[in-house]
């Protein structure tokens, strides 16, 4: 697999996606994981634009400019997660109407649904292939003149995940059963899938995922996973970050407790394989290869 192919490059909401001269088709992802997907498969054929690409952004507290707006007004192909994660698009899609605008929702498309939900539904390494597919499916159908290429180009996809299907293959078979916490359930269907237990307290772990101040008692009982040696790993989300987040990952460390920190979107310069495979390793290097 060519580095090429790995690093497909990804537009911001500060350039507008259009065909324009060029042809290509008018891509928006709501975030730059689903963006990179969108062009690893979308080849040549596409232009993408990630409008939730910041870093340092709170996913949670992410409200999109007047370019993000646009972005959206121009798309042929819109991408979102769906499950409340990015209800700002459907604020957007609602203030540019179009008709021949195709819209991929994630979550629908892998049959998830319901307030209960964990939205990271790109942390699911085994329905990757699932969610390339129902971008692929929507490419085609928005160009179908390439979607031969599309379909090549997914399975070349499909292939670069063997990587990762490896990694959390030796997490479950070395380290089925252990007890890891989290801040918050970004990671929940990756620790699913590698067949690890998740000692975090929910009302502890709802609370900062929907931006609340957990009760005293949820913090209590987050405190007492890691100060009573409960658990083996801390999975920190250090790009949704408040004070009781920032205690906790003190006192895993305090408690020598190995803290693996996490990103909900797709960092500068990595293509999603990279990003998650290079968590998974530094997951299985906690728990202890």
């Amino acid at each position: 697999m060519g580095l090429a192919f790995l690093l497909a490059a990804c537009g911001s909401a500060g350039t507008r996606a259009r065909a324009g001269g060029n042809g290509r088709l008018a891509v928006v992802a709501a975030e730059n994981f689903y963006g990179n997907i969108a062009a690893q498969i979308g080849g040549p054929y596409v232009s993408v634009t990630s409008i939730l690409s910041d870093p340092n952004a709170d996913p949670h507290l992410f409200e999109p400019g007047t370019a993000a707006g646009v972005a959206v007004a121009d798309a042929t192909l819109v991408i979102d997660n769906g499950l409340g994660y990015d209800a700002f698009m459907d604020r957007l899609l609602a203030a540019a109407p179009n008709s021949a605008r195709r819209v991929v929702t994630i979550a629908k498309a892998l049959g998830i649904a319901g307030s209960s939900a964990n939205p990271h539904v790109w942390y699911d390494v085994p329905r990757l292939p699932q969610i390339a597919k129902a971008i692929a499916d929507g490419l085609a159908a928005a160009d179908p003149g390439h979607g031969s290429s599309f379909q090549a180009r997914l399975a070349s996809f499909v292939t670069s995940l063997k990587p990762l299907d490896d990694a959390v293959a030796g997490i479950k078979a070395k380290h089925t059963g252990a007890p890891v916490a989290y801040t918050e359930p970004v990671p929940g269907y990756l620790l699913q899938a590698a067949g690890l237990v998740v000692r975090t307290p929910e009302s502890f772990a709802v609370a900062i995922e929907e931006g609340n101040e957990p009760t005293p008692q949820a913090v209590a009982a987050m405190e007492g996973v890691l100060t009573n040696n409960q658990v083996q790993v801390l999975l920190y989300n250090r790009q949704a970050t408040s004070p009781i987040t920032n205690r906790m990952r003190q006192i895993a460390e305090q408690h020598r407790i190995p803290v693996v920190p996490l990103t909900e979107t797709l960092p500068p310069g990595m293509s999603f394989q990279q990003w998650q495979l290079e968590q998974l390793h530094a997951l299985a290097k906690a728990l202890g290869e």
